[in-house]
């Protein structure tokens, strides 16, 4: 019988798959890897489901969960602390227990949906800050070609902007168990982003000033005034990925609209190209709180595309298309989704 993935995907999407299997530890994860290797059935890992998007009716396979679970400090010093994290624990829960504890850098990430194994895959970012930059190892195990565990470590990782060797070369051949993350105990607010700034200064804090619980609650506020919670609308937070374009493509668009916002690239970026917001170019082409049938672009932020209650997700994926279209034609950008499309 159809196993139903309504409650596996932020989208809200009625699709359905050929069966659900869940690991709670390492040995558990080695049972199943030995299981799917074994049957040659397709595969899929998932999360929340916060980051993908159904677009058949049925997948024609099994859906895998990492529901490991814990929190330990492995390695300490004075200044700082490395933790081995489950990849089944729900990633903000992560961010408050590591702010709590007095262990810094991730709070610019706070309130980003998904688990701890689904933010080490997709190297998950925000107001200036990656998860990869905190990574130490990614622990696993191998399901093809043959069952093994086996350790990442961060170098081997490739990450990049949205990226990683678990979204290509690793990409239905790896299980991640367990994530290492390097924190810093001294805080040191990261501030690159005009919006978290100007919250601040709203509440009279000044950057000297700012605490690393204030700093995540801010982005807390912000994150929840701009983007749909996806219990009430289906969404899957931030479609696409910002583009990173030429300095003189950018140059040529700021001629005609001078406000084009640009951000330096990841580090791993050539010199010469900038970053500039997805959401800027989608509401430019007048997309920002529009729909085509049931699928919709937020009003608060075009970033997002809704299910606004029927829609399939062959229907995202026609919004999207259509949105991609324009985006190419006005400014001669391609933007290329952050979702991962399951057929």
């Amino acid at each position: 019988m159809p196993y139903s993935l309504y409650h596996h995907n932020t989208f809200g999407i009625h699709a359905t798959c050929d069966g659900f299997a869940e690991y709670h530890s390492q040995e558990e994860c080695l049972q199943l890897a030995e299981q799917l290797r074994q049957s040659q059935q397709a595969w899929l890992p998932i999360g929340r489901g916060s980051n993908l998007l159904f677009v058949a009716p049925h997948y024609a396979g099994y859906i895998v969960h990492n529901a490991i679970k814990g929190i330990e400090c492995m390695e300490e010093s004075n200044d700082e602390v490395v933790v081995r994290i489950g990849g089944g624990e729900i990633w903000d829960n992560v961010v408050e227990h590591c702010v709590e504890q007095g262990w810094y850098g991730l709070e610019n990430l706070s309130l980003i949906p998904g688990e701890v194994g689904a933010a080490a895959v997709q190297n998950i970012g925000a107001y200036g800050e990656e998860v990869g930059i905190h990574i130490v190892r990614v622990e696993g195990v191998y399901v093809l070609p043959e069952v093994k565990a086996a350790t990442i470590e961060r170098d081997a990782c490739q990450y990049a902007y949205r990226s990683s060797i678990f979204k290509h070369d690793l990409k239905d051949v790896f299980l991640v168990t367990h994530v290492w993350l390097r924190l810093s105990k001294n805080f040191v607010p990261k501030l690159t982003h005009k919006a978290i700034v100007s919250r601040l200064a709203g509440k009279g804090i000044t950057p000297q000033e700012v605490t690393a619980t204030e700093l995540r609650r801010s982005i807390i506020e912000i994150r929840q005034e701009k983007l749909p919670d996806p219990e009430v609308t289906g969404n899957a937070g931030s479609f696409f990925m910002n583009p990173v374009v030429p300095e003189a493509l950018a140059d040529s668009i700021r001629a005609q609209y001078p406000d084009l916002p640009c951000y330096p690239c990841p580090s791993d970026t050539e010199e010469g190209y900038v970053k500039i917001p997805a959401a800027w170019l989608i509401e430019k082409c007048g997309w920002k709180g529009k729909s085509l049938g049931p699928a919709g672009v937020n009003p608060l932020q075009p970033l997002v595309l809704t299910n606004n209650g029927t829609a399939t997700g062959a229907d995202i994926v026609a919004l999207a298309n259509a949105i991609q279209h324009d985006v190419k034609q006005k400014f001669s950008i391609e933007l290329h989704p952050e979702v991962r499309y399951i057929s």
